[in-house]
């Protein structure tokens, strides 16, 4: 299946930029070297390297392995041992120290050719590994009907067209940077300008500069970005501003609406899912909230029994999604690909959501750390996030649940902040939210520990 559209505009990462003409040339040449191979490894940074590498895999139907460039020699000796990658596709001098044979990316021709029978829909385009937060990361198959399906989906949704210029620097080795943020324009037609790292200051020169009107950001992008007025005001003539990869904070967005003119699109997705659920571009934007399903996806809430839980906007259950864009399964993982599912077909997200009457999902947080059950109540950690950062003196906020003689479990807030004290901070949350959702502990602290992708890493609190 063709993933890659027709027509479409210029390709700019980093300050380095090709015609979409040149890029397929530069792509055809990779394909031509790795057709055959059972997948190969993409050290994939931000780089037309990594572009020309990732597109060469899907002409040629060869599944692509991307590697955080900055992963440790275990994580990486783990991915590419468990994905059979046989070739390192890299800037020779950029290639890491260690793994397969290197197949030089940068000395390959930009004009080459290559003709081959697309491959099915159901083959697999991506192995993606998972964080590895419950273990050693699993390799998620992505199938190229998904990416598809999980792109068309996402251009009806927000009005996504070849008039628009996509913008963003997010990494090139997750969903929301590799296939909304590559693949997506590729499909779609528009130019991208990928700004290498994803500044304030980048992405205000690129809207001046170079026209953009869609801007992709993770909720700490948006709130750098909601910290800094004069970038954000050079916003105000984008077209749609999206934030995925975490839950962006009501602050976040009030402030960051104010100051741009626009109202953030939220939406909700996972490395196994794609993007399932979102906001639209021509529809209300919900603080707190991340939209309604894209066509073709079905969600549903379940209660730790596997009753059904009500649709009112208030009853936290797990998520289950089925539809077009789930992945194929675990890489060499039967058992645990098998308890992903429900007997009756739905993939378990492990996040857990609230769903109102009018069909409009809120995530609560993750099962195994953001809802907290303490002395009878189930409390949700982003709710309590939320409070926190409402708060003036408060600029990063992040709530677990800590073990409790006598509760269970106690709300937990790790705070960093300027001039405020742990009592004030309690009170605070009190003052605004049931008393049995405040935070009983306050820990202010000087930093919080986050992966790539912006997303705080709870697993890591209280760390020294």
């Amino acid at each position: 299946m063709d993933l890659l559209g027709g027509t479409g505009g210029p390709v700019r990462i980093a300050g380095r930029g090709l015609e979409r003409e040149a890029l397929l040339g530069w792509a055809a040449a990779v394909a031509k070297e790795i057709a055959g191979a059972d997948a190969v490894a993409v050290h994939a940074t931000a780089s037309l390297e990594t572009a020309a590498a990732v597109v060469g895999g899907l002409l040629a139907g060869v599944p692509v392995v991307p590697l955080p460039p900055d992963s440790g020699s275990d994580e990486r000796a783990h991915i590419l041992g468990d994905s059979g990658a046989g070739l390192l596709l890299a800037a020779r001098a950029e290639a890491p120290p260690s793994g397969p044979p290197l197949l030089p990316v940068d000395e390959l021709p930009r004009d080459g050719s290559f003709s081959a029978p697309e491959p099915p829909a159901d083959a697999t385009a991506l192995i993606l590994y998972t964080s590895g937060t419950t273990g050693a990361p699993k390799g998620v198959l992505v199938a190229r009907g998904a990416i598809a399906a999980g792109l068309d989906g996402l251009a009806e949704a927000w009005a996504w067209t070849p008039d628009d210029v996509l913008v963003h620097g997010l990494p090139l080795f997750h969903v929301h940077g590799l296939v909304l943020g590559l693949l997506g324009p590729l499909r779609v037609g528009s130019p991208l300008v990928h700004t290498g790292r994803p500044r304030p200051e980048a992405y205000a020169a690129a809207a001046r500069e170079d026209g953009g009107s869609l801007f992709f950001g993770v909720p700490t992008v948006w709130s750098r970005t909601a910290g800094d007025p004069a970038s954000a005001e050079a916003l105000r003539g984008a077209r749609l501003l999206v934030s995925g990869s975490a839950p962006l904070p009501v602050p976040v967005f009030e402030r960051l609406a104010a100051l741009t003119g626009h109202e953030p699109v939220e939406r909700y997705g996972m490395t196994e899912t794609l993007i399932t659920i979102s906001a639209r571009a021509g529809g209300e934007r919900r603080p707190g909230h991340v939209g309604t399903p894209l066509p073709g996806v079905e969600t549903r809430l379940a209660a730790e029994d596997g009753g059904d839980v009500p649709h009112d906007g208030e009853t936290p259950g797990e998520l289950h999604v089925r539809g077009p864009l789930l992945f194929k399964g675990y890489l060499n993982r039967a058992e645990a690909t098998a308890a992903s599912f429900t007997a009756d077909g739905w993939f378990r997200t492990g996040d857990i959501a609230a769903i109102g009457p009018d069909g409009w999902h809120r995530i609560v947080g993750r099962a195994s750390t953001d809802l907290i059950k303490s002395g009878g109540y189930r409390i949700g950690a982003g709710e309590i996030e939320n409070a926190l950062l409402a708060h003036p003196g408060v600029r990063e906020a992040a709530v677990v649940g800590t073990p409790h003689a006598d509760l269970g479990e106690q709300v937990t807030a790790y705070v960093v902040a300027d001039g405020v004290g742990e009592r004030q901070l309690i009170d605070f949350v009190a003052a605004r939210l049931s008393v049995h959702k405040r935070p009983r502990v306050v820990h202010l602290v000087g930093s919080l520990p986050r992966n790539a992708m912006g997303k705080v890493v709870k697993t890591r609190l209280g760390e020294p």
